[in-house]
């Protein structure tokens, strides 16, 4: 063995890297406050844990190193071309899906350390606990990714799947059973089925967990169950004695929860009324006539549309997951440019929880070069809109939804919402009457200040902007 291995592989230049990974994980974290640098944080983060890799195959006794380069090379075949080829719509699901195989691989360590233990024989109880808390977390969160993922894409009904009143009891008994497998494990018993039994019941758990909960919370779920894996994984740094894993396991962890909460708080729902059971998924197509015989639709289209928002002196658009569907973001962005031409001031007025994920309009808007300092959180458009002439809504049903505020019998009452109402116009693009994710009829659309342009976001921009730049 030459001087350069064996400095190499000494635990103290191990260490070292260590350090240096999850330093820049969280250097690199730090960048995705922004678009303009999330980027560059992304790929700081990415060098920080491909250091971590190389530093823990200088470990000695790595293994069966064509089952190591084999691996890496069938998740490279798998994840780049998934990566770069998955559409902006699909961006929800690829995050469930990965995130889901993140805590099935957690899942599988825990099997696999109880194999080549004997059963944790002559095992640190720590290491024990540590390693089971892995297996159950991370099954839960493996099998609840895919349900969430089959419900984003429309493989499973986005509407609540329940077991009736017997739900949280069937939940808590899976629950119990697993905790008392693994204890039963922690208490000495060494029997293969046990830990299989462990992770089968985690993996029920995880399945019924997210299948009442409806499409418009799947948002949370993406959120909640992302923190699950990095929970799960943190346990399995300290199970391995792995200091790079332990450090980006809490991160991910702390800052799921963190995003949940947020989330939930931005949907005036609490975390546990969301695991028990959402609404939403249910998509009803009305007529034109209003909830209750409230009113009628008015129609509009792209020439007066036009007309309006060239002479506004401020418009706000509020983009949704319909833009996101018709890949309209490029399109808004000409159409700002056009308005702006005009001496039309433009922002736009971003929900917490539009589209099927965190930060999904931004990202979106960022693609297209919207300047960052034009998206404005919800608590900063609100009062904008009594002075906007014009609120151009796309494809934004729920966040926007009135009922939020004065229908106390809605399943969405006291959501904070874009009050988009409060503007002197309003004109929504829509597809059609469909209701949104959360399967609830918008009442905005028959509010006398509304008109609809019916048709698919993209090319009803296109329209307008066409209609623009021929006044």
């Amino acid at each position: 063995m030459t001087p350069a291995t064996v400095f190499l592989q000494q635990p103290d230049f191990i260490r070292a890297c260590y350090i240096v990974a999850f330093s820049l994980f969280i250097y690199g974290l730090s960048g995705l406050t922004g678009p303009r640098t999330a980027v560059r944080g992304n790929r700081i983060a990415a060098v920080g844990m491909a250091i971590a890799v190389v530093a823990t195959l200088l470990n000695k006794g790595m293994g069966n190193w064509g089952l190591i380069v084999l691996g890496l090379a069938i998740g490279t075949a798998i994840g780049v071309p998934a990566a770069r080829n998955v559409k902006m719509t699909q961006m929800p699901q690829m995050v469930a899906l990965f995130n889901g195989v993140g805590g099935g691989a957690v899942a599988l360590l825990a099997w696999v350390d109880f194999r080549n233990s004997g059963g944790f024989a002559h095992t640190p109880t720590y290491v024990t606990i540590f390693s089971l808390f892995a297996g159950i977390v991370g099954s839960v969160s493996f099998w609840g990714s895919n349900i969430a993922f089959g419900k984003l894409q429309e493989i499973l009904p986005g509407r609540p799947i329940t077991l009736g009143r017997g739900q949280q009891f069937v939940n808590g008994a899976l629950f119990l059973l697993a905790v008392a497998l693994g204890v039963a494990i922690a208490a000495g018993s060494h029997a293969q089925i046990l830990i299989i039994g462990m992770l089968l019941a985690a993996a029920a758990l995880g399945n019924l967990i997210v299948l009442p909960i409806g499409g418009a919370d799947m948002p949370v779920v993406i959120s909640l169950l992302n923190a699950f894996t990095g929970l799960s994984a943190a346990a399995t740094g300290i199970a391995l004695n792995n200091t790079a894993l332990i450090v980006a396991g809490m991160i991910v962890g702390a800052s799921g929860t963190i995003l949940t909460r947020l989330m939930a708080e931005a949907m005036n729902r609490s975390i546990p009324a969301i695991v028990a059971g959402g609404f939403g998924g249910t998509v009803t197509a009305p007529g034109v006539e209003g909830p209750e015989g409230g009113g009628t639709v008015r129609s509009t289209s792209p020439d007066d549309v036009a007309i309006q928002l060239s002479y506004a002196r401020l418009v706000v658009i509020v983009p949704g997951y319909g833009m996101a569907v018709a890949q309209a973001q490029h399109a808004v962005r000409e159409l700002t440019r056009e308005l702006e031409k005009r001496g039309v001031e433009v922002k736009f007025g971003i929900h917490p929880v539009a589209g099927r994920m965190p930060g999904h309009m931004n990202v979106l808007l960022a693609e297209a070069d919207v300047p960052y300092d034009q998206l404005k959180e919800m608590d900063e458009i609100n009062p904008e809109f009594p002075r906007a002439d014009v609120v151009l809504v796309i494809g934004a049903n729920d966040v926007t939804n009135p009922a939020a505020k004065d229908q106390p019998s809605s399943p969405i009452y006291g959501m904070p919402i874009l009050e988009v109402d409060q503007a002197h116009s309003i004109i929504v693009l829509k597809r059609s009457m469909n209701s949104g994710f959360a399967g609830i009829d918008n009442p905005l659309f028959y509010n006398e200040k509304t008109a609809l342009l019916f048709g698919d976001a993209k090319s009803s921009v296109s329209d307008v902007v066409s209609a623009v730049q021929d006044l």
